[in-house]
């Protein structure tokens, strides 16, 4: 039955045109629940819990009560260690999957989203029942559908509403088989696990970054994996290696913070004229890009630019000497700065002809100059003392 539910499910999604494709979760859930009976995993008692429960009921707070107790504190700080993580995750592919020009997250709307959260939480604690969280499942479907609507959003936070006052209702998800539960968990989660590894690969990865990946991945799968393996724990440390999430979620914290001990958020090359070439640029950068976790694309115009610059600077012959650059890196800004005693390089604003290229001689320059142009955000030149300088800005 799962195999038939979630081919169902995977078949519209694959197959399918037009507005069907948005119905491939739920037409998969009904083929399911309806081949549930004939096969007996939905039985007369599951039928029966349907038929007792009452069409419309007013919730009941019979657990409502407050408790503190010291031992669940360590377990419930990792707890809202790992939960605050998913929802940084769950809103970054959220905000990944509605904007097709997505860079980077969104902090503010990050920190919107955990302060609703934790109003979720406190009020669940208040009145005696379980912690809300964000769905990284239901994100799973929204990019399987490929429905991402608000009004959407808000017709289902409506429905889940309604359905604390129609206990009739809830009931068809209370008697879900297992068989559908499980096709729609790996079918929504298959989405997530893609979209959680184009996130990660939206930044070089150097050694470092490696590792805070693999390592909290490896270790965390091996909690279940291989049972027991933690058992000989000390007591104060088994909440963390109770669970694939708890270890995992702690682990990525620890070797954020560990290794980002020695990176520097400024990089400096010396490039000599007539002794370096584009090799140095290119493996300057990488290495410089890898270790701050920038966008690919942005390190390649980076590399292309500087590049450029060197070849303009070098082939005119207007540096007497060497060529120092900086390189500084925030999540929102790229700069290098060149300097060098010289002339200034005059940068075209047009592209110089065919005809001009083919000569070769101050054309190929100027050439240089107008892609310089290209690749950055913004360039600018000065000139003091004799030092030029030639800044670079790329926007991250």
């Amino acid at each position: 039955m799962a195999l038939v539910t979630l081919g169902t499910m995977v078949g519209i999604s694959v197959w399918s045109r037009g507005k069907l494709r948005l119905y491939s979760v739920l037409v998969g859930m009904t083929i399911g629940y309806l081949a549930s009976i004939p096969l007996g995993i939905l039985t007369a008692d599951h039928l029966t819990l349907f038929d007792k429960a009452p069409l419309a009921a007013v919730p009941h707070l019979d657990y409502f009560g407050w408790s503190f107790d010291v031992a669940l504190l360590l377990p419930f700080l990792i707890a809202i260690t790992c939960s605050t993580l998913k929802t940084i995750g769950d809103i970054t592919t959220c905000q990944k999957i509605n904007d097709a020009e997505w860079k980077r997250t969104d902090m503010k709307n990050v920190s919107q989203g955990i302060f609703a959260d934790g109003l979720s939480v406190v009020f669940s604690g208040l009145v005696g029942t379980m912690g809300q969280s964000t769905s990284s499942s239901n994100i799973g479907l929204s990019i399987g559908t490929g429905a991402t609507s608000r009004r959407i959003a808000f017709s289902i936070g409506v429905l889940l509403a309604l359905l604390a006052f129609l206990p009739k209702l809830a009931m068809i998800f209370v008697v879900m088989p297992e068989p559908v539960m499980g096709a729609t968990l790996i079918y929504s989660v298959s989405f997530m696990i893609v979209a959680g590894f184009q996130i990660i690969m939206s930044r070089m990865l150097d050694a470092r970054r490696t590792f805070l990946v693999g390592i909290p991945l490896i270790l965390g799968l091996s909690v279940d994996v291989l049972p027991g393996l933690y058992d000989t724990v000390p007591p104060i440390l088994s909440p963390i290696f109770s669970s694939s999430l708890s270890l995992a979620a702690v682990l990525v914290v620890l070797l954020n913070l560990l290794f980002r001990i020695g990176i520097a958020k400024r990089g400096q090359l010396v490039l000599r004229p007539g002794v370096d070439d584009a090799d140095s640029i290119f493996n300057f950068m990488e290495r410089q890009g890898s270790a701050w976790g920038a966008r690919r694309e942005v390190i390649f115009r980076a590399i292309s630019a500087t590049n450029e610059l060197f070849e303009a600077v070098s082939s005119s012959k207007l540096a007497e000497g060497d060529i120092d650059v900086d390189v500084a890196f925030d999540e929102f800004n790229l700069d290098v700065v060149a300097r060098y005693r010289g002339v200034p390089l005059v940068l075209a604003s047009t592209r110089p002809d065919e005809e001009e290229l083919l000569r070769g001689g101050p054309s190929a320059a100027v050439f240089s100059g107008f892609m310089i142009n290209r690749y950055a955000n913004s360039v600018s030149v000065d000139s003091k003392d004799g030092i030029c300088r030639v800044r670079l800005h790329f926007d991250h």
